[in-house]
């Protein structure tokens, strides 16, 4: 007996887990979730395109 078989043995690891069926519900709202996702994606890009959103300040009228 060495000392390196004391103690708990470890367990196998599990196998792996049957994906779940998914409903229509389910899969509705993933897609809703990716569409989500690509206008956020698409509106980060078009906001990091265009400067800032203020004018500069005061507008001055033509006016003397």
């Amino acid at each position: 007996m060495s000392g390196r078989e004391g103690g708990k043995k470890k367990p196998l690891k599990a196998p792996k887990k049957d994906s779940k069926d998914l409903d229509e519900d389910d899969m509705a709202f993933k897609q809703k979730q990716k569409e989500q996702q690509k206008a956020m994606e698409a509106a980060k890009a078009n906001a990091s395109k265009k400067g800032p959103l203020v004018g500069g300040g005061i507008k001055k009228s033509g006016k003397k």
